[in-house]
């Protein structure tokens, strides 16, 4: 199934764009329109059953807020916080997220600062630190007495396991489809679209401060995104999008993620399931496997049949709700 593209809107050469108002950022039929181009690329009878989610804008941290997708269940006995990845938003996501709110789990989506629609009064000064500080920040926030459960998606995989061992009392479990580490020359060859010459200018990094940190560019232009689907319209959609794998972020924020050492990561015991799209064509078992091996707490691997890396596709989705169900299981019991 291809989804509709979305194609950038030329007009303006800014690449900073525009703060968004905020009543679109939260508008149900503009929500409604951001999702639908991913959520073409589902299944038929998972399109007929998707839920749409509601929207609101939290208060981070002074004029920056945070836009956020999500499905109530008051009865769920385990909340799932769903981590977009660098080539993809809250809203790109939420038909994977919706599989869970279908299945009556409670499911919450943010846009990490930068993307989506989430306002920020300067992305030149944003950091990867920052996307680690917000979402620790959402957990306290979020917080009612019920075990929470981070998944993690493609650069949100590592990201959700930082941010769980950084909140262990808060977050019972990560769920992560993707367990890239940036401090691996492997990874790093992987992830940008130079492979070997890519990781040798990662040396180059240290040049990456003052007006030259603060230059913009998409993820779309480090790394191929192709890979992000089977279905190679899934990859051009996510490049495109502004709000996605278009979105321009600083080189002083690819810098600091490059860079990030992941030590809670590395140091705190946190239950980490990797869920593995069977045919990702974009990071392979292999290097999430070798991250996995050296968390220090339990790990396990569920491979999603059929999947690309933005797993879509049937009976991927099926595998990952299932995995999911049973780590929810473990955690309400």
């Amino acid at each position: 199934m291809t989804g509709e593209h979305v194609r950038r809107d030329g007009a303006s050469q800014d690449p900073w764009p525009r703060r968004d108002d905020p009543e679109q950022a939260v508008d149900p039929a503009a929500v409604h329109q951001e999702m639908a181009p991913y959520a073409g690329f589902l299944s038929a009878p998972r399109r007929a059953r998707m839920v749409e989610p509601e929207a609101d804008l939290w208060p981070w941290r002074g004029p920056d807020a945070v836009r956020r997708l999500r499905a109530r269940r008051p009865d769920s006995p385990v909340r799932v916080l769903a981590v977009h990845g660098a080539g993809a938003h809250a809203a790109a996501l939420w038909p994977v997220a919706s599989q869970l709110a279908e299945r009556g789990i409670d499911v919450l989506a943010p846009d990490l600062p930068g993307y989506g629609r989430s306002p920020v009064q300067d992305r030149r000064t944003l950091r990867y630190q920052d996307w680690i500080r917000m979402l620790g920040d959402l957990v306290e926030e979020e917080d009612d007495g019920r075990p929470l459960l981070l998944l993690g998606g493609s650069l949100g995989g590592l990201l959700a396991v930082e941010v769980a061992a950084r909140h262990e009392g808060l977050v019972g479990a990560v769920a992560a489809t993707c367990l890239l580490d940036p401090s691996a020359p492997e990874a790093r060859s992987r992830m940008t679209r130079w492979g070997g010459a890519g990781t040798a200018a990662m040396r180059m990094l240290p040049l990456v401060r003052g007006a030259v940190a603060r230059r913009a560019l998409p993820v779309s232009r480090l790394a191929d995104l192709s890979g992000m689907g089977r279905d190679p319209a899934l990859g051009t959609l996510c490049a495109e999008d502004p709000r996605g794998g278009g979105a321009r972020m600083s080189l002083g924020f690819w810098r600091s993620y490059l860079e990030h050492p992941h030590e809670a990561a590395r140091r705190v015991p946190v239950p980490v399931t990797l869920l593995q799209p069977e045919h990702d064509a974009w990071t392979p078992l292999a290097l999430s496997t070798r991250t996995l091996g050296a968390l220090p707490g339990p790990t396990d691997t569920v491979i999603l049949r059929e999947g690309g890396h933005f797993p879509v596709e049937d009976p991927a989705l099926d595998d990952l709700v299932t995995a999911l169900e049973r780590m929810i299981a473990r955690r309400a019991g």
